[in-house]
């Protein structure tokens, strides 16, 4: 085989991320030797896409705020199937996470007497969201990515993982390929840490940028780890609709939580006639009411815009599928209408939305301080992934963490707005703490050549084959089947029907070839995608199928209601022996007594 260049190092951090950077950071003020990957540029990391803000009950704005408040909230949210211990953990440990970002150069906007301003958000029973405007996670990646070279940690952009190394049971690196010349590279470490974020490009209708093909969800599962959660993938209910050159492009929440209202086709605000019972006490169905809690006061009941996603998802898609949608197929988001109630509107939403005027002024020729934005549902983030201890973020591998959107236990069957970016700072801290205390604690382990020859012969077959389906077309036609049949809405009928199609899209892209070289290829690199594509698609309706019931952010029409038993459990999906996905139910296990009372209190 064709010769490579070897990197060593105590540990490598995959993906390059919120989560990956904060990992790096955190393992290389342990001291140990950081090498950190990332599949496009450092610093073109979707966790710039999160604009609204950071979750931590830090209490800036409302002084009733507090972890006990923000970790029932997560659990409520999250239907009760998070990982309870890492709630608790990332509702006590996010505040100080904020800070250190700040310590470390991160520009807050502010309250009057110099505190970090924080914003109303979905799901969240108190303005908790530390923001930037609406550009949040670029200034947190701008903040994590200078401290990070500042740390010296060593970075290799523009580079893909195909496959994880192991000794034994024990992850010991990995393999890959510069993505520009087509050469491939092993690392060597002593723990390796997965960051690579969700699955959202196996969907047609998207937020999420080319990276997103599932694979942390798939190398861990192929490296024989367990994946979790795997039906629970959130669908963020305001996505650009048209022109369909911005469709499923993110409108942040932060536009409902300063005070956006969604309406229907007749200009009804449809969201007061959908209001859940658990909530019914925290949330206004009278538009003044809404208003004052926008505006801060504490006495006021939030609007029902601002329920969590996986409800006004559907309820958007409901008025939609009975006439009352917009007509480029979605409905209206207004933040205009402020103008009843703010003399100065237009300056007001330029300086807290800078990002979304632009973005549709630019994109749509909308101007968005006069006239409604037509959104819908878009694919957004996977709340599903690889199953972690909750103290250490290592998975069911020895040497192997994960963090972030790939790790999983944390936000349940539904994520609440801005608990993304908590969530990577707090357990993306934890894994590069853990992984460097690993490292230090065992030797190297040993590098299979069998295995790097393989993956390298499994890499180059599609340069090999004189004819087959193109991959390209391959990947519309998952992206299209996802869509349309394990997408926001589910029924087993149409599931049964992905199950087999998947099986026929395996065998397509088993075969597919690509003209070229390796140089300055994406028809290769996109062959190279469609098994991790596959993976985390299959692992979706697997799980989709076997929780016949509706929970979160996983709605079943044939199943609308939820089941008391299947709330006692999760679903875990492992590679058997002969390389079949098997899915099995495991119980939650009981909470602690302090934090039952806690919940109690919270109600």
């Amino acid at each position: 085989m064709s010769s490579y260049d070897t990197y060593k190092y105590d540990v490598l951090v995959i993906g390059a991320g919120g989560a990956g950077l904060r990992a790096a950071i955190e393992a290389s003020s342990q001291g140990v030797t950081v090498g950190l990957i990332c599949k496009s540029l450092l610093g073109k990391a979707h966790t710039v896409m999160a604009e609204g803000g950071i979750a931590a009950a830090m209490a800036n704005v409302d002084d009733r705020d507090n972890w006990k408040v923000h970790f029932t909230d997560t659990l409520r949210g999250g239907q009760y199937l998070n990982n309870w211990q890492m709630a608790e953990i990332h509702a006590k440990e996010a505040p100080v996470c904020v800070r250190e970002l700040e310590a470390w150069g991160a520009l807050f906007d502010r309250t009057e007497d110099g505190k970090i301003l924080q914003r109303n958000f979905g799901g969240h029973k108190y303005p908790r969201l530390a923001h930037v405007g609406d550009r949040t996670g670029l200034e947190m990646i701008r903040t994590l990515q200078d401290h990070c070279i500042y740390q010296g940690v060593e970075v290799h952009m523009e580079c893909t993982i195909i496959t994880l190394l192991k000794d034994g049971d024990r992850v010991v690196g990995a393999f890959g390929y510069e993505r520009e010349r087509g050469r491939f590279k092993t690392f060597h470490a002593k723990a390796v840490i997965l960051a690579t974020g969700g699955v959202g490009r196996s969907f047609k209708i998207s937020s999420n940028s080319w990276e997103y093909t599932g694979d942390g969800h798939a190398l861990a599962y192929e490296a024989g780890a367990e994946l979790i959660d795997m039906e629970f993938l959130q669908f963020h209910p305001t996505g650009m609709i048209w022109p369909p050159s911005v469709r499923g492009i993110l409108v942040t929440e932060g536009v409902r939580g300063e005070g956006g209202i969604l309406l229907n086709k007749n200009g009804e605000r449809f969201m007061f006639n959908s209001i859940p019972d658990a909530y019914k006490n925290q949330t206004s169905d009278n538009e003044e009411e809404g208003w004052r809690y926008i505006q801060g006061d504490k006495d006021a009941k939030r609007p029902p815009e601002l329920l969590t996603r996986d409800h006004v998802a559907r309820c958007i898609v409901r008025e939609i599928k009975e006439g009352r949608g917009s007509p480029h197929g979605g409905v209206y988001l207004d933040i205009s209408w402020i103008k009843k109630k703010i003399s100065n509107s237009e300056e007001h939403i330029r300086k807290k939305l800078p990002g979304m005027f632009h973005m549709f002024k630019k994109l749509a020729d909308i101007d968005i301080t006069k006239v409604p934005m037509e959104i819908g549902p878009t694919t957004h983030y996977m709340m599903g992934g690889i199953r972690v201890h909750a103290e250490t973020q290592m998975s069911t591998l020895p040497g192997l963490f994960a963090a972030g959107e790939c790790g999983a236990g944390l936000h349940g069957a539904n994520r609440l707005g801005g608990n993304s970016l908590s969530d990577l700072l707090v357990f993306g801290k934890r894994a590069g703490e853990y992984a460097a205390k690993f490292a230090k604690e065992n030797k190297a382990g040993a590098i299979d050549e069998k295995q790097i020859n393989e993956t390298e012969k499994y890499a180059l077959q599609p340069f090999e084959r004189e004819n087959g389906d193109s991959p390209f077309d391959v990947q519309f036609a998952l992206q299209d089947m996802m869509q349309q049949w394990v997408g926001i809405v589910r029924n087993e009928e149409e599931m049964l029907r992905a199950k087999e199609h998947l099986r026929l899209l395996r065998k397509r892209s088993a075969n597919v070839f690509v003209n070229g070289n390796r140089e300055f290829n994406p028809g290769w690199h996109t062959a190279l995608d469609l098994r991790n594509m596959l993976i985390a698609s299959e692992a979706i309706t697997m799980a989709a199928l076997e929780r016949k019931e509706s929970r979160g952010a996983h709605f079943r029409e044939d199943y609308p209601d939820k089941d008391p038993n299947c709330g006692k459990y999760n679903l875990v999906i492992k590679q058997n022996a002969s390389g079949e996905m098997t899915i099995r139910q495991e119980p939650i296990p009981e909470i602690r007594e302090d934090l039952k009372k806690i919940i109690e209190e919270m109600k």
